[in-house]
């Protein structure tokens, strides 16, 4: 079973036009979709399509529109009333996938919802395989709340803890990162997460279009101790480095509809691999599958397992 956090989730609002985005005029949609979002509701979303046991944890009222919707799909969940409704973001797709995104702040968390959601992860955790700590923290939540969920999970659980993936940016990405003692198994960064991590923002536009330069980026992280970090590049694919190697896959050209979820459904194939036994290059593989299923569909739409097409993906190994 994978169980991911959503701690800020959303009602995502994709709205396709048929022109480019103008400002101060009025604009008629060609097409508008709502999906129940944020990254961890997402990666559940993906996983329990393709038939996975998963539990998404987050924060939200049990007649939330959203939580209505992640029940008619199936996806089992474990929430934290708040008694005010989740956020709406909005996302403008224009025609040649140029992807323009609003988001709301999300409710608040005092201390004492943070340490509840804190237990029942500790809860789920049990017997799990992976734990994932996915998308922006809310307002109240210090950055170095995912840090402190890997320590508590690790300490009262031992080596029954689960795997544990981060994907997540800024202050709560640098914060995961902050104490050796409590790194997670998997960070998912794209190019301008991980410049940033390695203090060089400027490198940003460069790793995403050179995966050799991702790759030794990349390395630096995992000589740190963290054990995989997966690279996703847009277009360019995804790099991933452990251990045991460092790879870089492409797929085929998709035409692009939303690249919106794009990343979650990545870190899916991963973890849909992880779960089938696969080898690193194997999940690697995987993830740019699913990520580009991901951005060929409306919205946040998350692709099935037997919807993506792995043949469609080149796979190299990167040698230093």
């Amino acid at each position: 079973m994978i169980v991911t956090l959503t701690a800020n989730p959303s009602m995502d609002r994709t709205v396709e036009l048929s022109g480019v985005l103008e400002r101060d005029a009025v604009i008629r949609a060609e097409r508008a979709v709502e999906d129940p979002g944020g990254k961890g509701v997402n990666i559940s979303r993906a996983l329990q399509s393709s038939g996975f046991d998963t539990v998404a944890v987050l924060p939200g009222d049990d007649a939330d529109p959203v939580l209505h919707q992640l029940a008619e799909a199936s996806v089992r969940c474990h929430n934290l009333p708040l008694g005010e409704p989740i956020r709406s973001n909005i996302t403008i797709v224009e025609p040649d996938g140029t992807t323009t995104k609003i988001n709301a702040p999300g409710a608040a968390l005092d201390d004492a919802q943070q340490q509840h959601l804190t237990r029942v992860l500790v809860e789920e955790g049990i017997g799990a395989s992976w734990l994932v700590l996915a998308g922006s923290l809310p307002p109240g939540v210090d950055g170095g709340y995912y840090r402190s969920v890997i320590q508590t999970l690790r300490d009262e659980l031992g080596d029954k803890a689960p795997r544990i993936a981060v994907d997540t940016s800024g202050d709560a990405l640098r914060e995961t990162l902050a104490d050796a003692t409590a790194l997670p198994n998997l960070i998912k960064p794209n190019a301008e997460e991980l410049a940033e991590l390695v203090g060089r923002p400027e490198a940003a536009e460069e790793l995403e279009e050179n995966p050799e330069l991702t790759a030794r980026t990349a390395r630096e992280l995992v000589e740190r101790g963290v054990e995989n970090v997966l690279a996703t590049l847009g277009g360019k694919g995804a790099v991933l480095v452990n251990a045991e190697g460092a790879w870089h896959a492409q797929h085929a050209p998709v035409k692009v509809r939303s690249t919106v979820g794009a990343g979650d459904s990545s870190l899916s194939g991963f973890l849909i691999a992880s779960e089938l036994g696969k080898t690193a290059s194997e999940r690697l593989v995987q993830a740019v599958a699913h990520g580009s299923a991901a951005a060929s569909l409306p919205g946040t739409q998350m692709p099935t397992l037997e919807s993506t097409t792995p043949e469609a993906v080149t796979l190299r190994e990167i040698q230093f």
